[in-house]
């Protein structure tokens, strides 16, 4: 069947106690929604409804490049009558999923099982297994073992409470079916709303089958209401993708210290040090050390390259057999070829330095193309910028800039070109020649050190 997807979203999220709408709580760097969002795009839908409520314009906008379809739930009913407002969208020759949007950690390949088990007469349930229920809807079994009904937890009798299994509240079922049985909804319970767990008694009357699909983890379908229960995920995410990093190979120092916002490739034999942060994608090569407390965002690395401590990489490129840091910061568009040394204290920012040079202390290089083994020394300033605009910095082969040298942009050293030690450069220097431009020293005598009146 066609496959249609339906994410509830329109809670407030009250206990979160927060402005911002629960679903657009940061999870790994990404709203708890797009978790689930994407885990819809992976099973190939035909289309994914969300249904929204609180906060709704800004939920709309942070995902305004994505192709959803959206329900606005106003009032708040019940889940029952949240997906009720999908269903207009929906063509009844569809097979509906329903999703959470505080469900963030589902897998798409738990949902192709669950879908795997619907068809015209039979609708499929995710249920869990849970070491304590509370709160959670039972699943309640005929003396054969077949679902006939679900009871949410406020109006369960003692009995009903003991059961450990619980209902995910994620089904699937032909839309037709569907449609009906939530016309039919009742708010006779203790909440006085429409629950979709309601359908699966209406199934069962109705001679459908109910199959249900146990959840491998707890963890996959925990949902979210307060900011313990979302740290409680961080770290349960953060344990899962660290262990997907050492599975492809690296070693990490502290599996428990390492935070993956994003994905993360590696090659062989890469080390991971405590306390580093991935953000968006990140290719790491072969036999690549990665030191302590270093937050790297959207960079590619390469082969046998040394990251030393403290370092902040953003939207950078680093070439093979490099060494960069401590307290190194690359900025977007830095790009360093292979056997390049950044050190301590430098930044580079829209820059390409070539193949062997070398930036080892208190450097700023910005807007400038580097060539190949060109040293720059401490205090290193390319001044970019004049008030208004940004220029360029030139620096050729095998040049040399001393120590404490201001180079004003626009400006172009020569290959093979010594700038002197303190010099301030503001016209282009000449290939293989040394370029002065300092104030001759003066000594003063009789001059006295001012005294505090």
């Amino acid at each position: 069947m066609p496959l249609s997807i339906v994410i509830l979203a329109a809670g407030q999220g009250k206990r979160m106690k927060s402005d911002l709408p629960k679903v657009l709580q940061p999870l790994a760097n990404k709203p708890l929604l797009a978790h689930v969002v994407d885990a819809a795009k992976a099973i190939s839908g035909d289309a994914i409804h969300v249904v929204y409520g609180h906060g709704g314009e800004q939920v709309k906008a942070a995902f305004s490049s994505e192709a959803l379809t959206w329900a606005l739930q106003a009032p708040q009913l019940g889940t029952g009558h949240a997906v009720a407002q999908a269903m207009p969208n929906i063509p009844e020759d569809h097979t509906v999923l329903v999703l959470y949007g505080d469900v963030p950690l589902i897998k798409a390949d738990t949902l192709r099982r669950l879908l795997a088990q619907v068809n015209n007469n039979t609708i499929a349930l995710l249920s869990v297994m849970l070491r304590d229920p509370t709160g959670y809807g039972r699943i309640v079994r005929d003396n054969a073992g077949n679902i006939f009904r679900i009871v949410e937890h406020k109006d369960a009798n003692t009995k009903e409470r003991a059961i450990n299994e619980g209902n995910t509240g994620i089904l699937a079922a032909p839309a037709k079916l569907l449609q009906a049985w939530l016309a039919a909804l009742k708010n006779d319970n203790a909440q006085g709303e429409y629950y979709l767990t309601d359908v699966i008694l209406m199934a069962a009357k109705q001679g459908c089958r109910v199959a249900a699909v146990i959840a491998p983890t707890e963890t996959e379908v925990l949902g979210v209401n307060d900011k313990v229960q979302l740290a409680e995920l961080e770290s349960a995410l953060r344990k899962e993708r660290a262990t997907q990093l050492m599975i492809q190979g690296a070693t990490l120092a502290d599996p428990s210290r390492v935070d993956i916002r994003g994905e993360v490739i590696v090659g062989k034999d890469v080390f991971i040090d405590v306390n580093v942060v991935f953000v968006g994608k990140v290719t790491i090569g072969d036999r690549t050390k990665i030191g302590p407390h270093c937050y790297i965002k959207d960079c590619e690395i390469g082969a046998d390259t040394e990251i030393f401590p403290s370092c902040v990489f953003d939207r950078a490129k680093i070439g093979s057999h490099c060494n960069v840091g401590p307290f190194a910061r690359l900025r977007p568009e830095a790009q360093l070829g292979d056997h390049v040394h950044i050190g301590n204290y430098v930044e580079v920012k829209k820059s390409q330095i070539g193949e062997g040079s070398k930036a080892n202390h208190l450097t700023y290089i910005g807007d400038a193309t580097v060539g190949s083994k060109v040293n720059i020394g401490a205090g290193t300033v390319t001044v970019n910028y004049d008030g208004v605009n940004k220029w360029r910095t030139e620096i050729g082969d095998n040049a040399f800039i001393g120590s404490g040298s201001m180079l004003v942009a626009p400006v172009k050293i020569g290959a093979g070109a010594n700038t002197g030690a303190g010099s301030t450069i503001t016209k282009d220097a000449p290939e293989d020649k040394l370029t002065l431009a300092r104030a001759r020293q003066v000594t003063l005598d009789g001059w006295k050190r001012p005294t505090k009146k």
